[in-house]
């Protein structure tokens, strides 16, 4: 490459042959994200559209469109009774995990400090491992304690075991970028230690709360590993019913099962909007 020597005795470098326009380069971006995007919503769309379908078999394009397999998924007594004890299970794993990742966040970022990293590692350790082993660890656990398989019990210690880790790194991103001046000014108002929680921390660190319950409901309403090893009898989740349907019937039900899934994580989100904000749930990483 040939070196030009301005007028100053400075060497400037020509611009290379292969240097992009700029109008180039934004399209070239605007390509790779919507072909990603693509790539994504492709599945959801294939789902959708198989769900509609009007012909007998699950098969994608449609061959028509009717509304008879979501009919025929409310008028199923099995569908039905596995949807609504997802929901119940989903809920209070929710609350459940909520509950302890916030509380683990807290000691973790306010008072741990020798064994800090340790207690990291073990509240992320279940996102570390698939979820079948942890399943299969559980089930020899619960078998050596004398409990057996199949209780609405260990179920709900499963879902929750692999939905803390959620609630646990969101609630701890935003105690990492807490401002705690504000809670030693309300303490110099004269405010207690719970009432400068619930009226100061508590407010800020929501949003933290509110993503980690998110994810932690739909983690734990499209389970299938743990679901699959610690079910029973009348505790089968909606997953565990769609695939036990699977072996049997290849008709469009499945997909409307799946549709109504995807709707539901959805409605979650639309009503996080609605009653707290998405814009809460955001947080900087640094200020």
């Amino acid at each position: 490459m040939s070196r030009e020597v301005s007028a100053r005795g400075s060497i400037t470098l020509p611009a290379p042959a292969w240097h992009v326009p700029r109008r180039a380069r934004t399209f070239l971006f605007k390509a790779s994200l919507a072909i990603i995007y693509g790539f994504m919503l492709l599945p959801i769309v294939i789902v959708v559209g198989a769900a509609v379908n009007a012909g007998e078999y699950l098969t994608f394009p449609p061959q028509g469109f009717s509304l008879r397999w979501f009919v025929r998924f409310f008028e199923s007594g099995p569908f039905v009774r596995a949807f609504v004890f997802s929901l119940r299970l989903g809920a209070l794993t929710t609350l459940s995990s909520t509950l302890i990742g916030t509380l683990a966040a807290l000691y973790l970022v306010r008072h741990a400090s020798r064994y800090r990293e340790a207690l990291r590692m073990f509240m992320v350790s279940p996102l570390l491992f698939p979820a079948i082993l942890t399943g299969v660890a559980l089930l020899i656990y619960y078998y050596g304690l004398g409990m057996g398989g199949g209780s609405y019990a260990g179920l709900l210690i499963g879902h929750v075991l692999v939905t803390v880790p959620y609630v646990f790194l969101a609630v701890t991103t935003t105690l990492y970028n807490f401002d705690r001046t504000l809670e030693e000014a309300a303490r110099s108002l004269g405010a207690s230690r719970a009432k400068t929680f619930f009226l100061v921390t508590l407010p800020i660190i929501k949003g933290g709360i509110f993503s980690g319950a998110i994810f932690s409901f739909i983690v734990s309403f499209d389970q299938f590993p743990i679901s699959l090893l610690l079910k029973g009898v009348g505790t089968i989740p909606l997953p565990i019913q769609l695939y036990d349907y699977l072996r049997f019937s290849f008709d469009p039900t499945a997909a409307a099962v799946s549709t109504i899934s995807i709707l539901l994580a959805v409605a979650v989100v639309l009503v996080t909007e609605r009653f707290v904000g998405l814009e809460s749930l955001y947080w900087r990483t640094g200020r």
